[in-house]
């Protein structure tokens, strides 16, 4: 009997094993099944032609994603810009100045913005968030459409705002009430408590927040497809227009077949992006481990 307990466990730990490297590996398949699809675009043009030029005129077989890769970073950039003061503040307060009653009633809201579909978020901001801007950019000394960066950029920060709220509010619970007590009995306020122990005691967690955060921006289509413009040049403000790389996949992919090379080209689109999500994460995990050893 006891024979055949060990074996079940044995067993057990090795299908998790197995499934662990699964999901790892998966990263590596997607990763090789689209430098697979982007070898006939990378055989005729070398890599930095594509990264770095921003001519996009597939018609005669000009592909540089530098407008679509720029585009990604600019919208990106600005929604985290605006979200994750906004977040952690709307954390800090829920988990240390809220009510428990106030908390018990605003995570189930918080909850159901992050189950809205992105384009019932696409159409707000079309109906809202772009006039508003057209209206602001010309006391900012700018003429914008509306369709730009900014509209992007606020749409995105409300997409990611459960998301960082959410982990940043675990993270702070977390934290032992005994550090918050022993910091006031020496005569701290509750401010310098929150910042100087239990925000410090909580980096690590509100980095990965912030990190799970940028994945979701990154990779959002359809709300910024509707708001940022899209129109395929640098932006040089967030008043201009931009166009992010999961946009222009959407928008092109069911014409890829009738242009030489689109498909190859639109896969490659999609290597970048994958390599640049992993390549952030990389650097954030980074970050990440140093601040958890200069907090130990």
């Amino acid at each position: 009997m006891q024979g055949m307990r060990l074996f079940k466990d044995r067993l057990a730990s090795k299908v998790m094993v197995l499934l662990t490297l699964f999901a790892g590996l998966l990263i590596l398949v997607m990763v090789a099944g689209l430098f697979l699809k982007s070898k006939s675009i990378l055989s005729i043009k070398p890599i930095t032609e594509l990264i770095f030029s921003s001519s996009w005129r597939p018609l005669k077989g000009e592909f540089g994603f530098f407008p679509f890769i720029m585009g990604t970073l600019w919208v990106t950039g600005v929604a985290v810009i605006i979200a994750v003061p906004i977040c952690l503040l709307s954390a800090i307060c829920l988990s240390e100045y809220a009510p428990q009653k106030i908390c018990e009633w605003g995570k189930p809201f918080i909850d159901v913005l992050a189950g809205i579909p992105s384009v019932i978020f696409g159409i707000w901001g079309v109906l809202t968030v772009v006039p508003l801007i057209k209206k602001i950019a010309p006391f900012f000394g700018s003429y914008s459409t509306g369709y730009c960066v900014l509209s992007g950029g606020m749409v995105l920060a409300i997409m990611i705002f459960p998301i960082i709220i959410h982990v940043s509010l675990e993270v702070l619970r977390s934290v032992p009430n005994e550090i918050r007590e022993a910091s006031l009995a020496l005569g701290a306020t509750k401010w310098q408590t929150i910042k100087k122990i239990v925000f410090r005691k909580a980096m690590p967690g509100i980095i990965a927040a912030v990190v799970l955060g940028l994945s979701r921006a990154f990779g959002e289509t359809i709300a910024v497809l509707m708001v940022a413009g899209n129109v395929p040049r640098v932006p040089t403000s967030i008043f201009e227009p931009a166009y992010p790389l999961p946009a222009l996949l959407a928008n092109n992919y069911g014409e890829m077949l009738s242009i030489p090379m689109y498909d190859s080209a639109l896969m490659f689109s999609a290597l970048i992006l994958l390599l640049v999500i992993i390549l952030f994460n990389v650097i954030s995990r980074l970050i990440l481990v140093r601040v958890e050893r200069h907090i130990l």
